[in-house]
């Protein structure tokens, strides 16, 4: 028979057991490959860390996570610092992670590389992407802190090398937890004021957690979508950051970083000072080609009088010429004028031989037709007063007057008295 006192509930042995290990078993560094990794909204990871014999679960909450910069991943080895404990609800044995590091490669490498190949594959490092630092800037904003050498080696290099351009401290702090955040603050009003010809992001050199506030996500994407160009000038000439590979410029120093915004001012006035030798040169030599070209048109040049002479010379020639062109064209008219007329006078005796046999013909037909040559054969024409022709005696009054014309002449006569046939 069991003894009453020594039956446990599941829940009591479960208590027992997590007691027993979490009093037993002290925190431990435990390495394996991550696996079964899930991240739900909560924020808390877990994930299974097992090697080629054993697994064992484990669960990485959200505020142990503050100092995790990179992102685990399935079949990523890592060394993890944890608690051993039970969850009771399942019974599962599993690890509460602390601390978790990549095997063989540090925490903040790793997310180095992990963000560099990201943002490499989003295309914000492609040169087609960089804008023109420009020749010479009026002005020259500068995200930086006001209390650091980097903006004393800066404006020291700026007036001697350039000192025609203004400098623009945009103070910020450039290291610490959330530095990123005031860079980003600084970066944005130096962009926005679009008071900046050019701007340049500068710290002096420390350790890869020094710097890590210009490996943030958030402050590249900021320098990829700044308007204004910008040149990186990160650490030491070794030391590279996320922010160097974004910006459209990286110097290896801030005091190269002066020099990559500027021209040499000494270099500007040696330049223009042989530019100002060539044009002299140039002009002088454009002087004596163009005086030499006055001399020969000046030999082409004749003297007026004798021009004149000329001018008159060939005048003259042109008159005779003229005249004899004139005399030429009214020989040739009056030939031409003599054969018209001679031509004229054919075709008007021709012409009136032809008009008068054709009036012969047409006087001949007339007369033929004529009442005056019926008249010549003895006939008459009897008309009244008005000079009428009577065709019938019943047109005749009795005492009328009316006139008889012969071929000859006309008589009148007084109708005495009338006869029918």
């Amino acid at each position: 028979m069991f003894n009453i006192d020594e039956i446990y509930s599941v829940t009591d042995y479960i208590k027992l057991c997590k007691n027993t290990i979490e009093k037993n078993i002290p925190q431990c560094f435990v390495q394996g490959e991550i696996s079964n990794l899930s991240k739900p909204s909560s924020g808390h990871w877990y994930f299974t860390l097992k090697d080629k014999n054993s697994q064992v679960k484990c669960a990485f909450f959200r505020l142990n996570q503050r100092k995790i910069k990179f992102s685990p991943e399935n079949g990523m080895s890592v060394i993890i610092r944890g608690a051993t404990t039970l969850y009771p609800q399942r019974g599962d044995f599993q690890l509460i992670i602390q601390q978790m590091e990549p095997a063989g490669i540090g925490n903040l490498q790793l997310a180095f590389d992990q963000l560099k190949n990201k943002l490499r594959l989003e295309g914000l490092f492609d040169s087609e992407s960089k804008k023109e630092i420009p020749s010479f800037p009026n002005k020259i904003g500068v995200v930086s802190s006001a209390t650091g050498a980097v903006i004393r080696d800066i404006i020291k290099v700026l007036k001697l090398r350039y000192p025609l351009a203004q400098i623009l401290l945009y103070d910020t702090i450039v290291q610490g937890e959330n530095a990123h955040l005031k860079i980003i603050k600084a970066l944005k009003a130096a962009d926005q004021s679009q008071n900046c010809d050019v701007i340049i992001l500068a710290r002096g050199g420390g350790s890869l957690e020094d710097l890590w506030a210009f490996n943030e996500e958030d402050l590249a994407r900021e320098i990829y979508n700044c308007t204004t160009p910008i040149i990186s000038s990160i650490g030491h000439e070794t030391d590279i950051t996320i922010a160097d590979f974004v910006s459209d410029l990286r110097a290896p120093t801030p005091s190269a970083a002066a020099v990559s915004a500027t021209p040499d001012f000494n270099t500007i006035l040696y330049n223009a000072s042989k530019l100002k030798e060539y044009l002299y040169g140039s002009i002088k030599q454009s002087i004596e080609s163009k005086k030499a070209a006055l001399e020969l048109l000046k030999l082409k040049i004749i003297d007026p009088s004798q021009q004149l002479l000329l001018n008159a010379q060939k005048l003259d020639e042109y008159e005779i010429r003229l005249i004899k062109h004139h005399k030429s064209l009214i020989n040739d008219n009056k030939e031409k004028l003599k054969l018209l007329v001679s031509q004229l006078l054919t075709q008007s005796e021709n012409f009136i031989k032809t008009q008068h046999n054709e009036l012969s013909n047409y006087g001949n037909s007339l007369n033929l037709l004529s009442p005056l040559s019926t008249l010549s054969r003895g006939y008459t024409i009897t008309q009244d007063n008005e000079g009428k022709i009577i065709t019938s005696i019943k047109k005749i009054k009795t005492e009328e007057v009316i006139f008889t014309k012969f071929h000859d002449g006309k008589v009148a006569s007084k109708v005495v008295n009338k006869e029918d046939n």
